[in-house]
């Protein structure tokens, strides 16, 4: 066989390859996110109240400081 034609079959392989790991550490970003956001949205469900009451007290410290 003529080696260009080895060397562009290679070359094709290389390209197309690479094309189709894009796509797969495309998906896995969208996964890792998809993941944060869970993971996110549980921790703000389970300290969510015990949040609201520490910012309403800091609200209500805030209300009492003088403002010259």
């Amino acid at each position: 066989m003529d080696p260009i034609v080895n060397w562009r079959r290679l070359v094709i392989a290389f390209r197309h390859h690479g094309a189709m790991d894009d796509g797969q550490v495309l998906i896995e970003y969208a996964l890792i996110l998809a993941l944060i956001g869970l993971v996110t949205i549980g921790v703000l469900e389970a300290l969510g109240h015990n949040i609201s009451g520490v910012l309403t007290k800091v609200s209500s410290s805030m209300e009492s400081v003088s403002n010259p």
